[in-house]
């Protein structure tokens, strides 16, 4: 954690640990306090400043120079060898090429198929095993959201023993936060965990094709030194994997709470892809991130001194009134492009084109079988301190 003395000037000052089991339940009131508060505000229970609105995340997120990922973008510093995301150019810029090529939307459209073959695989698997009275009862996030990007991931990427994937995944999310009882419950996986995915990024424990496969031929190439390629591979199995469960479990979330959304989607079902994007901005499965000032910083009219942690809101930006009208609303009538769940600037997610990818071929599989879909019971939400995302979301499909 960051140390230093208060700030001085007149700014909003918050109390609120942005942690706590209430805040991470649902943060959207806490974040209406942030936006109406002002660009810029301290959060005196960590000594960080945060911004929350829309323009004022996009200056700290384009501001690469002074606004630096490289001590970490936790609350604290890096647990781990630190990766793409926690590097600052020049030497994030050959790991990054090399990443934004293996993974470009040229490269997704041969995994098209395999990707809705999957995806009606899984479904159809689910229809044939529970189907009753013309209606099937599955759990959207641990039946649908957990298991096909894990799967597919996992083959796309070339890894093997996915069945670590969510738990290392997990850990890295919530170590982004304080050492809370989320870090605690992982800390003792986590030497296991960090042990294999640091062996599962090895030339020789990857599959022969795949995302881990190409980067090790860009080392061959000279793109990247040798010693990049397994943190770049890694790279992948927590960005790639969590944010992408949370975003398809958003997306199946949306629609059964949203009834009149699901009837606008199958009207029009070239809107998949808006529905996916509009349930990102939504929900944001990335809620916060941290950058820390390298010199003197004006920010939101404060002056920063070196050294200081700013913590960035995605989940409050992506409903800045400001910037979207009816923030609150689930609607696919919306231009959502422009939404920052994907971040922006030098750290946008390289893997959006995957992530989109898996969401359409779901959404599309659904439309052919499903006339609508409603809760059964109430969802539970499962905390991380990063990420905002379901434990269980209970679902009714009504079959066509």
């Amino acid at each position: 954690m960051t140390t230093g003395a208060m700030p001085t000037s007149p700014l909003p000052v918050f109390d609120e640990d942005p942690f706590s089991p209430e805040i991470l339940e649902d943060p959207v009131p806490f974040h209406r306090r942030l936006l109406a508060a002002g660009p810029i505000a301290y959060l005196s229970h960590y000594d960080v400043h945060v911004v929350s609105r829309y323009d004022e995340v996009r200056t700290v997120l384009a501001n690469w120079q002074e606004l630096v990922s490289g001590n970490g973008v936790g609350l604290n510093e890096p647990w781990r060898t630190t990766g793409l995301l926690e590097t600052d150019p020049p030497r994030h810029d050959a790991p990054r090429e090399v990443l934004a090529d293996v993974m470009s939307a040229r490269a997704m459209r041969p995994m098209a198929d395999e990707c809705s073959r999957q995806a009606a695989a899984l479904i159809d698997g689910l229809v044939a095993e529970r189907a009753e009275d013309g209606h099937v009862a599955i759990d959207g996030y641990q039946d649908v959201g957990k298991v096909f990007p894990v799967n597919f991931f996992a083959d796309a990427a070339g890894v093997c023993g996915r069945e670590n994937l969510t738990a290392y995944a997990d850990h890295v999310f919530n170590s982004g936060g304080p050492r809370n009882d989320l870090v605690k419950k992982g800390e003792a996986r986590a030497p296991q965990l960090a042990e294999w995915a640091n062996g599962a990024c090895q030339r020789d424990a990857l599959e022969p094709q795949g995302f881990g496969a190409d980067i090790w031929a860009a080392a061959d190439r000279g793109d990247i030194l040798h010693e990049q390629a397994p943190l770049l591979t890694r790279s992948l199995l927590s960005a790639g994997v969590d944010t992408t469960v949370y975003g398809l479990s958003a997306v199946l979330y949306a629609f059964a709470t949203h009834p009149d959304q699901w009837e606008l989607l199958k009207s029009d079902p070239h809107l998949a892809r808006v529905a996916f994007d509009e349930a990102l901005r939504w929900e944001s499965p990335v809620q916060m991130l941290f950058r820390k000032s390298a010199a003197t910083v004006t920010l939101g009219g404060e002056t920063l001194p070196e050294g200081r942690r700013v913590l960035i809101c995605y989940g409050a930006a992506n409903r800045d009134p400001r910037r979207w009208e009816d923030p609150d609303r689930f609607d696919l009538r919306r231009d959502p492009s422009g939404h920052l769940a994907f971040g922006m600037g030098i750290h946008q997610c390289v893997g959006q084109h995957v992530a989109r990818l898996q969401a359409e071929s779901l959404l599309n599989v659904l439309l052919e079988r499903v006339d609508r879909i409603e809760l059964a019971a109430p969802p539970t939400r499962q905390h991380n301190n990063t990420l905002r995302g379901w434990g269980s979301i209970p679902l009714r499909l009504h079959l066509s």
